[in-house]
Formats: C-alpha cells, sequence, structure tokens
C-alpha cells in the first residue's frame, strides 16, 4: 500500500479493516515516532522543529508555524496547516482521518485531535473508522480540549479548555463541557 493509495482510502470513511492497512499504519507509526521521539527529547530551534514537522508531514511546513515541543502523532502524514498557526506543547495529533488547521488558529496545551473511532459493535470494535477534523481561521482551542472524527469547527471559534468537541461548531462562537455545547456568539 502507497501513502496515496491510504489517504485515498480514509476518505472513504470505510473501516481500516485489512492485513495490508494495519501493516501500512504499523510502519507509518514507527517512521513518526522515530521522528517524534527525537523531536521530543532535546532542544530545537524553531527552524529545526520545523525541519522535523516537514520531515514528519511529508511535505514543507508553512516558515511562521510555530510549535512548542513536545509533540505527538502516531501517523503525521494527514497533517495540513496554514500560515500564523501555533501549537502548544503536547498536543496529540491522530491524523489518519486527516486534521487541517486554517490560517492564524491558536492550539492549547494537551490538545487531543482524535480522526479515529471504533466501530460500536462488540465485533467491530477491532477496527477504527477515519473521519477528518477542519478548524477554520481564527480557531482558539484551549488546553486539554479534544475534538473528535469528523468535526468541522468554523471560523474565529473558540473551544473552551477542557471540552470534548463531538460535533460541528459554528463560525463566530465559544463552546465549551463535556460534550461542547454552545455558551455564546462573538
Amino acid at each position: 500500500m502507497t501513502l496515496n493509495d491510504f489517504l485515498a482510502y480514509v476518505k472513504t470513511g470505510k473501516p481500516l479493516n485489512t492485513e495490508e492497512i494495519f501493516l501500512f499504519m504499523n510502519e507509518m507509526s514507527n517512521e513518526a515516532r522515530k521522528i517524534t521521539f527525537k523531536l521530543n527529547t532535546s532542544y530545537y530551534t524553531p527552524d529545526e522543529v520545523r525541519e522535523m514537522l516537514a520531515e514528519l508531514f511529508g511535505q514543507p511546513v508553512n516558515p511562521t508555524l510555530r510549535v512548542f515541543p513536545p509533540f505527538y502523532t502516531d501517523f503525521g502524514k494527514n497533517i495540513h496547516i496554514g500560515q500564523n498557526v501555533f501549537i502548544n506543547a503536547c498536543c496529540h495529533f491522530q491524523d489518519h482521518g486527516g486534521v487541517t488547521i486554517g490560517d492564524g488558529c491558536q492550539i492549547g496545551h494537551n490538545v487531543v485531535f482524535a480522526t479515529l473511532n471504533h466501530g460500536t459493535a462488540p465485533e467491530d470494535r477491532i477496527y477504527t473508522y477515519p473521519a477528518p477534523i477542519t478548524l477554520g481561521k481564527n480557531v482558539w482551542i484551549g488546553s486539554n480540549a479534544t475534538i473528535l472524527q469528523g468535526v468541522t469547527i468554523g471560523d474565529n471559534a473558540i473551544v473552551a479548555a477542557g471540552a470534548v468537541v463531538t460535533k460541528d461548531v459554528p463560525a463566530n462562537v465559544i463552546v465549551g463541557g463535556v460534550p461542547a455545547r454552545f455558551i455564546k456568539s462573538i
């Protein structure tokens, strides 16, 4: 399986349930861990951090991207980040299904992006189902928030610290809680 084959497959939302997919995901996880272990065990300049992220993502990163390690991902090749984005320490990107972060976004400490979910039937729980996460422009995600698979967060929205976002968030609102609910318009 090639990276392009895998990325095309996850766009279908079908379960990740074949031996070929398992082997590919393990191989990619090993590659991602090799890069993130290096990134997370020493001090690097911002340019060096961006160089390692470019290797991890498999594509150039914008020179305005700022990331404070440690940074965690078990895939890495399906992360797309706009301009003037800041990602604080200890964020986790489970990006098999795709994570897109728009221009000007601010991501707090310990934020989790989870693009995979298990089947609900006991016999289906061994398999995972991918769905992308998309953040519009100027989104602020507070510390310790979790964004679940398939969620789109609109431009200028704020996700309060500790929130668990299970469904789409409109533009120009603040959401918070578990599960995240509308708090107020901006």
